[in-house]
């Protein structure tokens, strides 16, 4: 079977061609790294990891080339670095953030089981020319003033929407119909009010950089078009991110590429993931329900929130939900106890493979790892006690943990294993320790707002914290 992508932008699942099958190419927009990465942030990590770990299986390790980008210059952040570090200089906060954000967004992922990707570029590395001569921010917003897809306007240069028939392709909307994102404002200056911030002026206290336009920083958009083209070129084969980056970003940046370089598409097929709940309400801190990647690996295994974001297809709305991270608990420990000690087989399960090919249907795979475990015999269904079909039960064992693996699940060690031993059972004594660590430092900055957020952040792990003239210590809530 041939692999299948549903593609955004023709809304059909169409056969995958890749435009070089030495070198298939992936990118994908990573994290802004103002904060740490609540829940729905994993879903892109594990769902664009297992389509890494597919393609590297059909096509070979060393001929798929995985970017995922760090923004790391961003309002937010600006905002954050003032808020939680106000006795420094504002560039030497942001630093210390981002640095911070990104090193737990790593930890993070590592967690999740995903792979690192091939390249990671930060944002801050492709605003001015390279000595390398790798694509850069500036470079491609002169090319679009050039072409005359950029005007200069309001001390700010701007994407002109209007010099391009069909933009809003991606999103179907009409350009009489848009209205700016979040991130641009609806100025007088502007041509269209669907016009976009391509380059943007640096107050003193804010960072920037010397351009042919005054010192600024770059809009939201052109940072994705600039990195994706340093590392892929201007076509590649797949663009994936969530769902929400549909409009404006991925409309947007779309939009820039394409011009900049007079090409019909920027990626051959877009692929976005769905959006996730929590015990069934969309996930905010007004709700209550808002919940980081590292406050729930203090408690579960990131092998069982890897598998349970997996039990639904990534293109559907997924419900987070304790008892759903129960159930997933009890299905790996169920796997590991029938693979023993076995070592994987040298390749997965065909069915397994098949169903994946078929646009990442993750939970027909499961299926089939289900199937495998549990032979349709009587007796115990143990490795080397049963038949899976033709398969002996050590057969399928190894077959299953091949399987598995394709899909980053089931640790390659030998050994027995029970994630079941370790739900609860103890907080992640690293990230309180950072935690503590934090709270410390703002609170000798007399950062209390920062500081009394890091207790509410504990206390949300079940940690108390002690504070006294020796020091601070910590124990589990009892």
């Amino acid at each position: 079977m041939d692999l299948r992508l549903y593609d955004t932008l023709t809304k059909e699942k169409r056969p995958f061609v890749p435009l070089d099958p030495d070198n298939v190419r992936m990118y994908v927009c990573g994290p802004t790294v103002y904060d740490f990465a609540h829940i729905g942030n994993a879903r892109p990590v594990i769902v664009f990891d297992v389509l890494f770990r597919l393609l590297r299986h059909l096509y070979g390790e060393s001929h798929v080339t995985y970017v995922r980008n760090i923004t790391d210059v961003d309002d937010k952040i600006n905002d954050r670095a003032a808020r939680d570090f106000p006795g420094l200089p504002l560039n030497e906060a942001i630093r210390k953030v981002t640095e911070e954000t990104a090193a737990q967004f790593h930890a993070d992922a590592a967690a999740l089981g995903a792979l690192p990707p091939t390249f990671e570029p930060r944002a801050t590395d492709f605003v001015l020319p390279r000595p390398d001569g790798k694509t850069d921010m500036v470079t491609l917003i002169k090319e679009l003033i050039a072409r005359g897809h950029a005007y200069e306007a309001g001390g700010e240069v701007l994407f002109d929407t209007a010099s391009m028939p069909d933009y809003g392709m991606l999103s179907g909307r009409r350009l009489d119909e848009q209205k700016a994102g979040a991130r641009v404002a609806v100025d007088a200056h502007k041509k269209n009010p669907a016009d976009f911030v391509l380059w943007k002026q640096s107050s003193a206290d804010e960072p920037g950089w010397d351009s042919p336009w005054g010192r600024g920083r770059p809009g939201w958009h052109i940072e994705c078009s600039a990195m994706s083209e340093a590392y892929l070129g201007k076509v590649f084969d797949i663009h994936g991110g969530g769902l929400d980056l549909i409009f404006p970003h991925h409309e947007n940046e779309l939009a820039q590429s394409r011009c900049a370089h007079g090409t019909s598409v920027l990626a051959n097929t877009w692929m976005h993931n769905g959006f996730l709940e929590v015990e069934g309400r969309k996930m905010s801190k007004s709700e209550g329900n808002f919940v980081t990647i590292r406050e729930l690996l203090a408690d579960w295994p990131g092998e069982v929130l890897r598998l349970n974001m997996l039990r639904t297809h990534y293109r559907s709305p997924i419900d987070w939900s304790v008892r759903g991270l129960q159930e997933t608990t009890k299905v790996l420990d169920g796997w590991y106890n029938f693979i023993g000690d076995c070592e994987p087989a040298s390749e997965p399960d065909q069915i397994f493979t098949d169903t994946l090919k078929d646009d990442l249907n993750s939970p027909a795979a499961i299926a089939r790892l289900h199937q495998i475990s549990h032979p349709p015999v009587a007796g115990r269904a143990r490795a080397g006690t049963t038949r899976a079909g033709n398969r002996t039960g050590v057969e399928a064992a190894k077959y299953l943990k091949s399987s598995a693996m394709l899909i980053g699940l089931l640790r390659p060690t030998a050994g027995e294993h029970s994630v079941s031993k370790v739900v609860h059972s103890s907080v992640n004594t690293a990230a309180v320790e950072m935690l503590i660590a934090e709270r410390n430092t703002a609170r000798k900055a007399k950062n209390f707002a920062a500081s009394d957020r890091i207790r509410d952040e504990l206390a949300a792990m079940g940690v108390v914290i002690k504070d006294s003239k020796e020091g601070t210590t910590w124990e589990i809530a009892r």
